[in-house]
């Protein structure tokens, strides 16, 4: 009989699943290094305990734009599916966290615009602050909230007017969520729509006139932008009409008592001749 050897294994040994893969049931990484095209994010944004997603990944997108490029609510908004109300909420997430400024800065021929500054670290820039820029100033508790313009006044101003005029401003913001209002703010600006509808403006037409062409930039204070276009857009008044004449009265036909002659009248009874006639006998 032919021996065996003891020394040889029987079979092949096969690696257990735990040498070759020390975390098989967890993430596993297959990395390709980037030459071009790529964005460096640092871990403290991508695994912020606070941030959501969508502002993660919001803020990963604006990292990775060029200088210049358009980063207001409305822009964002047509680029990704979340919609304006969720992209709003997630820039003021990264605003709160550090990760992004807006400021309103005055360019070459006076138009105002608002600034995006993207962080990638947040926290680098105040520690060495830039004195060359003004600090915010902050309305102090004793401080009063700054007067909205004046709008126009309705000649005759009918509650009925009145309650059309606060649905349209209510309304606005289904066109654009910058355009909520305060209860305080849409009786200030009641009266001013009011005196658009009063000169034969349908409120749909009030409606497309106040929300039409607005600013790209976050609005700051949507009442005071309204209250100057009620005021600088203002209709003139309809053209004068003079009032219709009444409709001419023509009575029915009768048959004179007296003398049985056909004249109108409103009711039976005797004509303008036989009426003189007892006049005169009497």
């Amino acid at each position: 009989m032919d021996t065996q050897n003891p020394s040889a294994p029987t079979r092949a040994r096969s690696r257990t699943a735990d040498k070759n893969h020390p975390h098989a049931g967890g993430l596993v990484h297959e990395n390709t290094r980037h030459t071009t095209r790529f964005t460096v994010i640092g871990n403290h944004l991508a695994q912020h305990p606070e941030l959501s997603l969508v502002a993660r990944g919001l803020a990963l997108y604006l990292q990775s734009l060029p200088a210049g490029a358009r980063a207001d609510i409305r822009t964002l908004a047509a680029r990704f599916p979340e919609g304006t109300t969720r992209i709003a909420a997630a820039l003021r997430e990264l605003e709160t966290h550090g990760y992004l400024r807006r400021e309103r800065v005055r360019i070459p021929g006076g138009r105002v615009i608002t600034r995006t500054t993207s962080c990638n670290q947040p926290g680098r820039r105040d520690a060495e602050p830039d004195r060359t820029r003004k600090p915010a100033r902050r309305p102090t508790p004793d401080q009063p909230r700054r007067r909205l313009p004046p709008v126009p006044q309705p000649g005759h101003p009918a509650p009925q007017l009145l309650r059309i005029a606060t649905e349209v401003l209510v309304t606005l913001r289904r066109h654009d969520p910058r355009l909520l209002l305060s209860a305080t703010d849409a009786e200030h600006l009641a009266p001013g729509v009011a005196a658009w509808l009063e000169r034969e403006v349908t409120p749909t037409a009030v409606r497309h006139a106040l929300t039409a062409d607005l600013p790209q930039e976050d609005l700051r204070r949507p009442a005071a932008l309204l209250a100057h276009r009620l005021t600088d857009r203002l209709p003139p008044p309809p053209p004068y009409l003079a009032p219709a004449r009444p409709p001419e009265i023509r009575h029915p036909f009768r048959n004179c008592d007296g003398c049985d002659r056909v004249f109108r009248a409103p009711a039976p009874g005797r004509c303008r001749d036989c009426r003189g006639d007892i006049r005169e006998a009497a």
